[in-house]
């Protein structure tokens, strides 16, 4: 009898292992299969694409927008959006090359001080969030405003150039991979991991199904979400960081734009804009698509305008792919 029910113990711990491993396989299938097919339409298109210079060359290109698709991928999984990442990320980036350039600070602490104001910057929001029960939306478009001027500002509107003091960082590597590219996978990893085997992951994917749920149960979702939108901030000023050690320069009109790709990435690696489901490795993978899209494009001979084109034509279809996933998931519940 002990043996029969181990048996079926047994039974049963192999069938949910093979339906999680199953699960896995179709999370990701679909996102591999499409970057696929585009490496090897470009591949055929032109002759220079499927080359070690161009893979090295995206690798090297798509780290800051890891780092910030990262943090908004916790923020829209929380139910939330921040739309100010683009700018945080120049006015970290001008604290950087001013205190580097203007007050010659040694390098440690010109890198703290950038990671605080990308923090401080991400902990308003989300005060301000939770405090007066704004939307998102809202707060995060007037730091967008404030965040832009305050580069402005600190930088006088002219780009620091800060040379090798910080090109140093973006040109370490490990076994010819470089080192921001590496530090991004880890954030991507470790981000993964706190969101599906943390309670406080949990905590986020409950808070953006059913705030409400979570508030009965007696969780405050507040410092939650200020933690989120803290961490989103840190993230980013990480980005301003390699941002300007590719580029050896302080940018006041870096990141324009940056947070509508994020978004995307997000998107296409299927976060749900209403909140409550999302993955980390699929922000990632919707990262490189975006990536792959652009220099793929570029190697072609298309102009910006066609390349804008495509990729919003390339988003608009992967929310709705996203939205019709949603109607037959709910449908089958």
């Amino acid at each position: 009898m002990r043996s029969e029910t181990e048996s079926q113990a047994g039974a049963s711990a192999f069938r949910q292992r093979r339906q999680a491993f199953s699960k896995i396989i179709r999370e990701y299938l679909g996102l591999l299969l499409a970057l696929g097919a585009l490496i090897a339409v470009f591949s055929f298109s032109t002759a220079h694409f499927f080359s070690l210079t161009t893979l090295r060359t995206i690798a090297n290109q798509i780290p800051d927008a890891v780092l910030i698709a990262v943090g908004m991928t916790l923020v829209l999984i929380l139910g939330g959006i921040d739309l100010s990442v683009g700018s945080v990320l120049a006015l970290a980036g001008a604290v950087l090359g001013v205190c580097l350039v203007d007050f010659k600070w040694p390098l440690a602490l010109a890198l703290v001080a950038c990671l605080l104001t990308g923090l401080l910057c991400g902990l308003i929001n989300g005060l301000v969030t939770v405090r007066w029960r704004l939307p998102s939306f809202i707060v995060t478009l007037g730091m967008l405003e404030i965040a832009r001027g305050g580069a402005y500002l600190t930088t006088g509107s002219q780009t620091r150039y800060i040379g090798g003091t910080i090109e140093r960082i973006a040109e370490l590597s490990l076994l010819g991979v470089s080192l921001p590219f590496l530090l991004a996978v880890t954030v991507v990893l470790a981000g993964q991991f706190v969101l599906t085997r943390t309670v406080f992951g949990r905590y986020i994917v409950a808070i953006g199904t059913n705030e409400e749920a979570v508030r009965l149960a007696g969780i405050a979702p507040h410092p939650v979400r200020v933690a989120v939108f803290g961490l989103s901030g840190l993230l980013t000023a990480m980005a301003a960081v390699l941002h300007s050690a590719r580029l050896s320069a302080a940018d006041p009109n870096a990141g324009t734009g940056f947070e509508l790709q994020a978004i995307a990435a997000a998107v296409i690696g299927g976060t749900s804009l209403a909140g409550g489901r999302g993955s980390v490795i699929n922000t990632f993978f919707g990262v490189l698509l975006i990536a792959v899209l652009s220099a793929g494009l570029s190697q072609v001979g298309a102009q910006e305008p066609a390349k804008r084109l495509i990729t919003g034509l390339v988003i608009v279809a992967a929310v709705i792919v996203d939205s019709s996933r949603e109607h037959f998931r709910k449908a089958a519940d």
